[in-house]
């Protein structure tokens, strides 16, 4: 009741399929804390702090192209839209990023993110199976958006489309806290 009150989400309750550690979670936390351990058997000074940031979780990302061909797509951390849904096609490029003309959705391809993080990913399957961190997602997001409370969705796609796409994308972004672990 006191989070529905707060309009605070239950994270700590779930977590991705990809394993990825995303900010602020158990898995994070446990990190957190097995470093401190480590710390005090080696008798080293640490402090734990908190801090306020913009959190986000991602509960499904669907694109389909025409009535029902589903692309496979991944959607970077921090892509959000306003109505969960929005619909449009590819306007135009600009190098390797392709523009679509709704809602500042942007879209990649497979090679240009392994291009990027000099990776080797086969698949969009495998990527969503094996993501990179949340951190390392949010270097290319400023490369390609330049701005860095950028919300706008970037999703990666094995190649661009150019029929007329759908994407349904549910996400949630929310003011959080966390602790961060500081060496003295």
């Amino acid at each position: 009741m006191q989070r529905d009150q707060q309009n605070k989400l239950m994270d700590e309750m779930f977590s991705p399929i990809s394993g990825q550690i995303l900010p602020a979670s158990i898995e994070e936390r446990l990190e957190l804390y097995t470093q401190r351990n480590q710390l005090e058997d080696e008798g080293r000074n640490y402090k734990i702090i908190r801090e306020k940031f913009l959190n986000y979780r991602e509960f499904s990302c669907k694109l389909v192209t025409g009535k029902k061909t589903h692309i496979t797509a991944y959607a970077l951390s921090y892509s959000t839209l306003p109505r969960k849904r929005a619909q449009g096609r590819i306007e135009y490029a600009i190098g390797d990023i392709h523009y679509m003309n709704r809602e500042e959705i942007k879209m990649i391809t497979l090679d240009f993110f392994n291009a990027f993080f000099k990776t080797s990913y086969k698949n969009i399957q495998e990527l969503i199976f094996n993501p990179l961190s949340s951190d390392k997602e949010l270097q290319l997001r400023h490369k390609i958006s330049s701005c860095a409370y950028d919300l706008s969705p970037i999703l990666v796609v094995q190649s661009i489309p150019q029929n007329k796409l759908t994407l349904h994308l549910d996400t949630k972004v929310y003011e959080d806290t966390r602790e961060k672990l500081i060496i003295l």
